[in-house]
Order: C-alpha cells, then sequence, then structure tokens
C-alpha cells in the first residue's frame, strides 16, 4: 500500500462511527474505542461520535473529510448508514451499500452463494413455527437456527432433538422476522478475514460450547484461536482463495471477514460474512493480522485508507 495513503494527513478530519442502537451496540462501543485510540495514536484527526438519530446533523456540522465505520449489526452494517453517507457525499470505509446490505441478512448471502455454485450448507428459512417440522423432515438432525439479519450469534442455538426446535425458533424471532434453519456442519471451524484484496492467514476456532456463541467469542476464556490454523498450505491457500470469491459474490470489499466450516472429508462449507466485523480484544481480524506482521494500529489505517476506494 503506498505509504500517501497511510500518511495522517490524507485523510483530514475523521469521524469514527460506534455504538448505535443494534443489538451489537455494547461490542461496536469496544470496538470504536480502540479504532478511535489508534487513529489518534497516528496522528489522525480522529473524533468518536457515538451514533443516534441524530448522526447525520452531527455529520454535516462536524466537517467531516471521511468516516470509520465501527458500527455492527442494524443501522451500521447492513447499508442503511452507508446509503446515508452516500447521500452526504462522505467517503467511509468497508463495504458498500448493495455489499454491506447482502451481508448483514444470512439468507440472500446463502441465496447468492448457491446460484454462484459457492459450497453453503442446506437450509430453509423459517416463517413461523408451523415452518418447523418440515424444516426438520428436510434437513435432519442437528441444525443450527439463526435470525437472518443479526451478528455475534445472537439468538442462535445448536438443535439437536426435535422438541427443542420451536423454542430455538421462537429465540431467532425475537431479533428477526426472517429466521434460517441450516444444516449442522460437524467439523472445524475457521475464519478468513479479507483486507483489501487478501486472505489473512486462518484462523481456526476451538471451544468447549456447542459453538462459538456470543459467550465464545467475546468473555470465555476457554476459546482457543490456531494461527497457524494447522492446515498445509494447499488447503490453506484453497480455502482463502474461496473466501475472496465468497466476499466477492455478495459485493463486498475493502475489509471483513469469511466464516466457514470444513466437515471430516475436508470440503469447505461458507457460513457467513461480516463487513465490518470487532475490533476488541477477542476479535478475529486483529489476531489474523498480527499472524500476518500487520499491528492493530496498522490494521486501523489500512482499513481508513479503503475509504480511499474511487467507488464501492
Amino acid at each position: 500500500m503506498s505509504e500517501v495513503h497511510l500518511n495522517p494527513s490524507t485523510f483530514g478530519k475523521v469521524a469514527v462511527l460506534f455504538g448505535g442502537l443494534s443489538a451489537e451496540r455494547d461490542i461496536s462501543l469496544i470496538s470504536g474505542a480502540a479504532v478511535l485510540a489508534a487513529l489518534q495514536s497516528r496522528g489522525v484527526d480522529a473524533h468518536g461520535l457515538d451514533v443516534g438519530c441524530d448522526v447525520v446533523r452531527q455529520l454535516e456540522v462536524g466537517a467531516y473529510a471521511r468516516v470509520f465505520i465501527a458500527l455492527h449489526g442494524r443501522g451500521g452494517e447492513d447499508g442503511v448508514m452507508q446509503g446515508a453517507l452516500e447521500t452526504l457525499g462522505l467517503p467511509y470505509t468497508g463495504s458498500g451499500v448493495l455489499g454491506s446490505a447482502l451481508g448483514m441478512d444470512k439468507l440472500r448471502t446463502k441465496q447468492v452463494w448457491a446460484g454462484a455454485a459457492l459450497p453453503t450448507p442446506e437450509y430453509v428459512q423459517l416463517r413461523s413455527e408451523a415452518d418447523c417440522e418440515p424444516a426438520l423432515k428436510q434437513l435432519g438432525l442437528p441444525l443450527m437456527i439463526k435470525p437472518a439479519n443479526e451478528g455475534s450469534s445472537i439468538g442462535m442455538s445448536k438443535v439437536i432433538d426435535a422438541v427443542a426446535l420451536v423454542d430455538a425458533y421462537r429465540l431467532a424471532a425475537r431479533y428477526d422476522t426472517s429466521v434460517i434453519a441450516e444444516r449442522w456442519i460437524e467439523g472445524a471451524e475457521y475464519t478468513a478475514a479479507i483486507l483489501g484484496r487478501e486472505a489473512l492467514p486462518l484462523i481456526r476456532l476451538q471451544t468447549p460450547h456447542a459453538f462459538y456463541d456470543f459467550d465464545a467469542k467475546y468473555h470465555a476464556d476457554s476459546t482457543s484461536y490456531l494461527c497457524p490454523c494447522g492446515l498445509d498450505t494447499k488447503h490453506e491457500t484453497a480455502i482463502q482463495q474461496l473466501a475472496l470469491e465468497a466476499f466477492d459474490a455478495v459485493g463486498a470489499s475493502g475489509w471483513g471477514r469469511v466464516d466457514l466450516m470444513v466437515d471430516a472429508n475436508d470440503r469447505p462449507w461458507l457460513i457467513e460474512v461480516n463487513t465490518v466485523p470487532g475490533m476488541t480484544g477477542h476479535s478475529l481480524v486483529p489476531m489474523a493480522a498480527r499472524a500476518a506482521g500487520i499491528t492493530f494500529d496498522e490494521l486501523v489505517m489500512r482499513i481508513l485508507a479503503t475509504s480511499m476506494a474511487a467507488s464501492k
């Protein structure tokens, strides 16, 4: 990356958007604080904005040159904020409106991947409790039940018996009217961080929990992060390439993360894409960046440089 893009004076006055009103607000506050501190330590004229209903007015009166989006979930990661920034003519980090909206919607992400012949587990959309029994007959057990438009594993459940399916649906439905039942993939879980056009070293996730849930992500000390991930170079490179193809398929750009499983037959299965991943002490993109020799401050500067892209 050109040194001029990493020169603090290149960026002008930067608004770091964090907090917001989504279910992931608390995580976003932590991510935003870390990003803001990193930018300021590098000499960037960066200012934090806890996003509320008046964010457009704050951006207008603040005379900002560009925006670093550290918002997770709805209103920040789903194309809504990106559309507002487009209207204001403010450059911003990460994916554009289309990539953000598709990436946030797990159902449509899977539809796009399936249409592009990319491997993703078989699934059924659940619109009501009446859809649970047909989904069970079609997919079998175990199942992963998840709201289509939430992140951080909020509202997700692994279902291992038919009795628990309706309760799992009801939990997911608290967060979204669109719920997905997905065939459970037994195997190892990996994540591929994307920075620009590069997939960073893979991380293998190991947890004693039923799956990599909210607590395993942000609180548990029992979660293991293996990087190097243990795969041979050829296999890791193939999965990194698949992650880039999956990222491109939904129109994502700039930076992000693709999560996937690898089954007992060494076959990868794409699970979801994150267009504004966490930047906390437990977060995966900074971890992968460190493995690639990229410090947290440098990572943040390189993400900020994605706001320099001519188009999204």
